[in-house]
């Protein structure tokens, strides 16, 4: 069956299943039927009428599986195959979200294991171990365990814009996990397949500037996710003489950044992400820049979420800055803490329990209240968090929350905040707080304005993850006094 035969064949079945829509629905209700209870694809194809919630008739959904067989025949080359994914996409593209949704569903209950080869091959592996006979038993173990579901993905990565399809079908096919766990093999098994498809190995990193194509500088303005680009002036400011961005990109993704960074190169570990934005200010001397300030980092890919690629883009990004910037000697972020104001709010009244009876008198004091409690201190701190000074009493308590938040925080052996969890991961060691370091609304909606700095002292980065791995999260000795253990 040629493309043409199989966009023919689909587009016939729909027009059927279109046609028969009502009657189909319109039968089952004068049956009697239950309509609520959702059946498997194996029911729905043994079937001759749709039930009320399904998108696809039983011929429709029997039509768009034989369709999906064509693709992986075994008499099928890769090329052809290929092809025939290429007719499926374009169906796609053009069905409801109902009918993608049994695609989904084809894909993920069709296409499965051979439950009884698999459960022989276990058996035999099991049978083997510790015998000369293993090593031929795991291997047929790993054989069998590959599902027909995998070769079909892989053919539809053949086409040339099948990469990008099989991306955006795993970004839409996401939010749907929760209410279906049938879809789970399926969601599993390309995320299993892009963290090879997408390996460090296979990416190209390129640095991002004023002169790259337009088209491609627009996507930094789409992806942003850290500090939104405002204007053209101020994506200019960030791409200039003193600043750097680098993306990682593959191949068959072309002019698609997969996750890009902004670095700011500076003379010391800045503070505030105010000046680093500032359209107006003149580009620094790069000849003294001694600091290299990871400011921003956007993943750009929703269907590739799971896939790492920001330990070996910081790797990558600091050898090439070292290779043109000798002077360099420290590399640091500037970072939000975007889960420190929802914690505060559930925490507080357990971090006021922490002071003593003067520091408890102090605060309610500042705050109005004695002794304060956490609706007092949360609402002093939103009115006036740009306001105090470093002896506030308000200031000193919420930055003492919040170095333990990020420095003794963690929940499943990781670190509270998912920035944190990034970067700690990585090897990162949380280095010093910033009041108001991020004074825009966004700022103050996270984290009432502060930022953090984590630094990358590349000599340490195995030894942090070390630690980071024995459940005690890598400070420096300033924020380690501000948690008062």
């Amino acid at each position: 069956m040629n493309a043409a035969t199989t966009w023919l064949s689909r587009n016939v079945a729909r027009l059927i299943g279109g046609d028969s829509k009502a009657s189909d629905a319109s039968s089952e209700k004068g049956a009697g039927k239950d309509t609520g209870a959702l059946r498997s694809t194996h029911d729905r194809l043994e079937a001759t009428l749709r039930r009320g919630a399904e998108a696809l008739s039983p011929r429709a959904l029997r039509r768009v599986l034989a369709d999906l067989q064509e693709v992986v025949a075994p008499r099928v080359s890769e090329v052809e195959g290929g092809r025939r994914a290429e007719a499926v996409a374009a169906w796609y593209a053009e069905a409801t979200p109902e009918e993608r949704h049994d695609l989904w569903l084809l894909m993920c209950e069709q296409f499965t294991p051979d439950a009884t080869r698999v459960k022989n091959a276990q058996q035999k592996y099991e049978a083997a171990v510790g015998t000369p006979d293993a090593p031929q038993a795991e291997a047929q173990l790993r054989r069998v365990l590959t599902s027909p579901r995998t070769r079909l993905l892989q053919r539809f990565a053949v086409f040339p814009s099948g990469m990008r399809f099989l991306v955006d079908l795993r970004a839409e096919l996401l939010p749907h996990l929760k209410g279906d766990k049938r879809l789970m093999p399926l969601e599993a098994e390309l995320e299993q397949l892009f963290a090879t498809w997408f390996d460090v190995a296979f990416l190209d990193l390129k640095r991002l500037s004023w002169d790259s194509p337009a088209s491609l500088i627009e996507k930094l303005i789409k992806y942003e996710a850290v500090h939104d680009i405002r204007s053209w002036a101020d994506l200019k400011n960030r791409l200039d003489s003193d600043r750097r961005c680098y993306g990682f990109f593959h191949p068959r993704l072309p002019n698609e950044p997969l996750i890009f960074v902004e670095v700011a190169l500076v003379t010391d570990m800045s503070p505030s992400i105010t000046p680093l934005l500032d359209e107006s200010a003149e580009a620094a001397d790069l000849s003294k820049a001694t600091t290299a300030i990871f400011y921003s980092i956007s993943n750009t890919q929703t269907g590739l979420r799971g896939v790492s690629f920001g330990d070996s883009l910081i790797k990558h990004v600091v050898e090439t800055l070292t290779a043109e910037f000798p002077k360099l000697k420290r590399f640091a972020t500037l970072s939000p803490i975007p889960g420190f104001r929802s914690w505060l709010n559930k925490n507080c009244a357990q971090q006021l329990d922490l002071l003593d009876e003067k520091r408890l008198a102090d605060l309610g004091r500042a705050v109005g209240f004695e002794p304060p409690q956490s609706a007092h201190v949360l609402a002093a701190t939103d009115a006036h968090a740009l306001e105090l000074d470093a002896k506030s009493p308000v200031r000193q308590f919420v930055t003492e929350c919040a170095a333990r938040y990020l420095g003794r925080g963690m929940v499943d052996d990781k670190p509270l905040d998912p920035v944190a969890r990034f970067h700690l991961g990585n090897g990162a060691r949380v280095e010093r707080l910033n009041w108001a370091g991020d004074p825009s609304s966004k700022g103050m909606k996270q984290s009432f304005g502060m930022m953090v700095n984590y630094l990358y002292d590349l000599k340490k980065l195995d030894k942090h993850r070390s630690q980071l791995h024995e459940g005690r999260v890598p400070v420096s000795s300033e924020i380690d006094a501000l948690c008062r253990d």
